[in-house]
């Protein structure tokens, strides 16, 4: 005999966690037990309490700093755990109050209708790879940052490089050893500005190198090799867009796919109404701009450019057959949808969504290598 279900939510923070047990069935009573310490000792005595009278426990909570532990946690006790998007939980119009007592209950009473929509929960070393790529963008943003810092600089001293003169290669930098101030702060703010930037380029540089240093190690790998025959798509933004969205094998077809990026329209029809708006922004935004950013090279006319012919030349016949299918209808959909005089956003965002679906297909023929 199947043993009764209790489905536990739970409202997790740094030091605590807040807990609602519902019991199984329509009518079945919700209970607030209280609040624990969010460490593991206290989960597990948690996880063995709730357990005594022989119930199935079927845990909850959202997806936030916190991570997985505790999913693991309850994995290894041998309990079902859900880790739910946050964004996707439904919410009343009218509900105007929020505590950690009334998020819990929530949690537990839609988890035992079936109402709430779990995450992609990635594996250890997914884990890892995904932290690795989150420093290399920490570390993209801040030399950015530290760039536009020093060029305001330089502009409110009238300090200008040149019209159409690229900013930051080998002879800006000269250049930039060349400029020297009258006035002692000035030289000390200008040196600094200039350190940061160049400490903020070997930061990244350094990040980059160990990203690839790791790859052979990770799972992914085979598919980031072929996701790198694409147009658009090199080492990088390859392990940026796969730590992001994980095993595309889950995905049963690429409109689902689309829509986890939230590159499809957002709707607002009634009756005979019919309104639809600018995509949904769903989902990852990082693996969404890889995709964006890739959409912008299929403007050029279908062609192997040098550096692609040895990645090209590694694949499998189908992944070649659809990286060249990709161009061939990228670069025809590109100028049809430009010829009718549309925005280059809007061109761009739409070849984004198809592209999706080729890299979808991608997946499908190259499958993660065992962990």
């Amino acid at each position: 005999m199947q043993k009764k279900a209790l489905y536990v939510g739970l409202d997790v923070h740094k030091a605590s966690i807040s807990i609602t047990v519902a019991e199984d069935g329509r009518d079945g009573a919700v209970r607030f037990i209280g609040a624990i310490p969010n460490t593991p000792p206290d989960i597990a005595k948690l996880a063995q309490r709730l357990s005594k009278d022989g119930h199935r426990l079927e845990f909850c909570y959202e997806a936030g700093g916190c991570g997985y532990g505790i999913y693991r946690q309850l994995l290894n006790l041998g309990h079902s755990c859900m880790v739910v998007a946050p964004s996707l939980i439904p919410r009343k119009p009218g509900e105007r109050i929020k505590t950690d007592r009334r998020d819990s209950e929530k949690l537990a009473r839609q988890h035992r209708v079936g109402d709430l929509t779990s995450v992609w929960v990635p594996d250890p070393v997914h884990e890892a790879i995904r932290d690795l790529v989150r420093a290399r963008m920490d570390a993209t943003a801040q030399l950015t940052r530290a760039r536009q810092q020093c060029l305001a600089f330089l502009l409110r001293h009238g300090r200008i490089y040149g019209p159409n003169r690229k900013n930051w290669t080998l002879r800006h930098r000269r250049w930039l050893g060349l400029q020297t101030f009258e006035q002692a702060p000035h030289q000390i703010v200008f040196q600094d500005y200039v350190e940061a930037a160049w400490t903020a380029q070997d930061r990244r540089d350094q990040l980059e190198a160990r990203i690839a240093a790791m790859l052979p190690d990770w799972s992914m790998a085979p598919l980031v090799e072929a996701l790198r025959a694409m147009r658009g798509l090199d080492t990088i933004s390859a392990v940026i867009f796969l730590a992001s969205v994980g095993d595309l094998s889950r995905f049963e077809a690429p409109r689902q796919l689309m829509a986890y990026l939230g590159l499809v329209p957002s709707e607002q029809s009634s009756g005979t109404r019919v309104w639809r708006g600018g995509i949904t922004k769903a989902g990852n935004s990082e693996a969404r701009r890889m995709l964006v950013e890739a959409a912008w090279s299929y403007r050029y006319p279908p062609r192997l450019a040098s550096e692609k012919v040895l990645i090209v030349e590694r694949q499998e016949k189908p992944v070649r057959d659809i990286a060249w299918k990709a161009q061939v209808r990228l670069c025809g959909r590109y100028r049809k949808l430009s010829a009718t005089g549309k925005k280059p956003t809007v061109v761009v965002t739409a070849i984004a969504r198809e592209l999706c679906g080729f890299v979808w297909a991608i997946g499908q023929e190259v499958a993660p290598a065992p962990s």
